[in-house]
C-alpha cells in the first residue's frame, strides 16, 4: 500500500476520535471501548498489520520531515496514572529514527524548574526544525495536579497578588497563545488525551505498590480533576 493511500485510512480511523471543537465536547460521551472495525479477537492479528503499516509509513514521512528541515512535529501524551501512555510511545514510534525524535517525560519539576515560569521546562524541550518531539504529560499537569495541590503552586513562588481565583483561566489562556505561537513558527502540535475506564484507586495501588506512599495522594487526586473537568 503507498503512503498516500495509507495517509487516507489513518485518517479515516482517526476520525472519529478527534476534538476539532472543545465547546461542546464530553469525555464522558466517548466510549473508551471502541475500537472501530477491530472488535473481535480474530482481529488482533489484523490490528498488528495496520500498526506495522503505518509504522512504516510513519518512518518514510520522517525522513522527508528531516529532509525539508522547515517544520517541528510536537506531540503531547496526557493520560491518567497506568493508562499506558509508556505503551503507546514505544509501540507506535517504534519505526522512527531516534536521531530525529525526542522523548522527554515531566515528573516532579526540579529546583531549576522551579526558578523559571511554569512553562520554561518544557519550552527548553521543543523539537528542532526536522525533528519530532514527544511530550510524556506536559504543562497540562500545571491546571490538573497543581490545581488540586495548593503546596505544589505554592513551590512556585509566584507574587502572591498574582495567586488568585482568575489564575487557573489565565494558565489556560497562557497554554492557548504558546500553542498558537508554536503553530505559527512551523510547529505542529498534536495532542493525544488517553481514556481508560478501568481505572480505579485499587488499580493504581496494585501499580505503584506500598513502596510508593507518597506518589497515590498524587495519581488519585490528579484523576479526581480529570473526571471533574468532564461534566
Amino acid at each position: 500500500m503507498k503512503t498516500k493511500e495509507i495517509i487516507k485510512r489513518a485518517r479515516e480511523l482517526a476520525r472519529p476520535f478527534r476534538v476539532s471543537k472543545g465547546k461542546n465536547f464530553r469525555l464522558k460521551d466517548v466510549n473508551p471501548d471502541d475500537t472501530l472495525e477491530f472488535t473481535k479477537e480474530a482481529d488482533k492479528p489484523r490490528a498488528k498489520e495496520a500498526l506495522a503499516t503505518v509504522v512504516t509509513a510513519l518512518a518514510e514521512l520522517q525522513d522527508k520531515l528531516y529532509a525539508e528541515d522547515k517544520w517541528a512535529v510536537l506531540l503531547i501524551f496526557q493520560a491518567m496514572d497506568a493508562a499506558g501512555k509508556d505503551g503507546a510511545i514505544k509501540h507506535v514510534m517504534s519505526g522512527v529514527n531516534p536521531q530525529g525524535c525526542e522523548v522527554y517525560s515531566f515528573k516532579s519539576p526540579s529546583s531549576e524548574d522551579l526558578d523559571h515560569d511554569y512553562l520554561w521546562r518544557c519550552m527548553k524541550c521543543l523539537p528542532n526544525r526536522g525533528h519530532i518531539g514527544i511530550f510524556n504529560r506536559s504543562y497540562y499537569e500545571e491546571v490538573l495536579v497543581v490545581r488540586v495541590h495548593p503546596e505544589f503552586l505554592a513551590k512556585q513562588k509566584l507574587p502572591p497578588k498574582l495567586v488568585g481565583k482568575q489564575i487557573w483561566e489565565d494558565r489556560f489562556e497562557d497554554i492557548r497563545n504558546f500553542e498558537q505561537y508554536l503553530a505559527r513558527n512551523g510547529v505542529v502540535v498534536r495532542k493525544f488525551f488517553l481514556n481508560d475506564d478501568f481505572w480505579s484507586e485499587s488499580m493504581i495501588r496494585r501499580r505503584i505498590g506500598n513502596s510508593h506512599p507518597m506518589m497515590l495522594p498524587s495519581a488519585i487526586s490528579g484523576t479526581i480533576i480529570c473526571k471533574r473537568t468532564n461534566k
